[in-house]
């Protein structure tokens, strides 16, 4: 398929219209997914694309319209109801991390709920933006009827002690909040492993790279599926465009482009729609576009 940037561009602004604390929603058998916004975050341009070949990043800059110092990335976490269950995929950034980011409660004022209704929290990672809205203003489990799923990879490098002197300085202090956050949940936390059923119709997949033990989770009622890819795909331009790229965001670059490449082969191939955090709108599909992929932001 040969799409233009006019019909890209257009595209992801069928998305961008979505724009609000709810940004879409669909169903999946009997469950409805909503992805919420928790509003954005404001990062330098080295830190996805320091590490990038830059003669051939400008032409991609260009063409998404992109500024090569400064990138304002929304941040997307999804909502699975049923009649039983109702689950928070990441808790996003809480009121610590950056001022642009967690307004999770708007849109959990647009749906009616508040957080003692979430009765489970699935974690992808510890990044801030993920997890340090798991506490209140004062230190308390901010869900409080929830239990709360992380991998045990992820969990066990967190909580390593030598993992501040590892991460490097540049997120030293990433470290530090994740550890006092996933302490203070204490025994609300549950682990699980690769290939995990974690709940009915969720499947946890590793896609280790961004951090350590970051994981992934296909959603399925029946033969229809979608994948929760968390931060696994971090962007709708280069990580399509290139993702055998090393990107700035990723922990282990190496690892991270291996799981990129994996999942855009299966999610293109199986036309599997995908939500991922820092996408616009949060919800489409992948699709092969010439050496590399573009994303299709879905309308709801």
């Amino acid at each position: 398929m040969a799409l233009t940037r006019r019909e890209m561009l257009a595209g992801l602004g069928a998305g961008l219209a979505l724009a609000g604390p709810v940004w879409s929603g669909t169903t999946l058998g009997a469950m409805r997914i909503d992805t919420l916004s928790d509003g954005n975050l404001a990062l330098p341009g080295d830190f996805i694309f320091g590490p990038m070949p830059q003669q051939a990043l400008t032409p991609i800059l260009r063409k998404y319209d992109l500024d090569r110092d400064s990138l304002t990335p929304g941040c997307n976490l999804t909502l699975l109801r049923d009649d039983e269950r109702t689950v928070l995929f990441d808790a996003g950034a809480g009121p610590d991390f950056q001022p642009s980011a967690g307004k999770l409660q708007a849109a959990f004022d647009a749906l009616g709920l508040s957080p003692d209704d979430i009765t489970h929290v699935v974690v992808t990672h510890g990044h801030p933006d993920h997890i340090w809205g798991l506490l209140d203003d004062f230190g308390d489990p901010l869900f409080a009827e929830a239990t709360h799923l992380i991998g045990a990879t992820e969990l066990d490098y967190w909580l390593d002690d030598t993992t501040v002197d590892t991460i490097g300085p540049a997120r030293q202090a990433f470290a530090v909040g994740a550890k006092r956050r996933l302490e203070a949940l204490g025994d609300r936390i549950t682990t699980f492993t690769d290939g995990a059923e974690i709940l009915p119709g969720v499947l946890a997949h590793a896609s280790f790279g961004h951090t350590p033990g970051h994981m992934s989770f296909e959603l399925r009622s029946g033969t229809d599926a979608m994948m929760v890819v968390g931060d696994a795909i971090g962007n709708h331009h280069v990580a399509f465009e290139r993702p055998s790229w090393p990107s700035g965001s990723d922990q282990d670059v190496d690892t991270a482009a291996a799981t990129r490449l994996r999942l855009l082969d299966r999610l293109s191939t199986e036309q599997m729609r995908l939500i991922g955090f820092h996408l616009p709108g949060g919800l489409g599909r992948a699709e092969a576009h010439g050496d590399g992929y573009v994303f299709l932001p879905e309308a709801t």
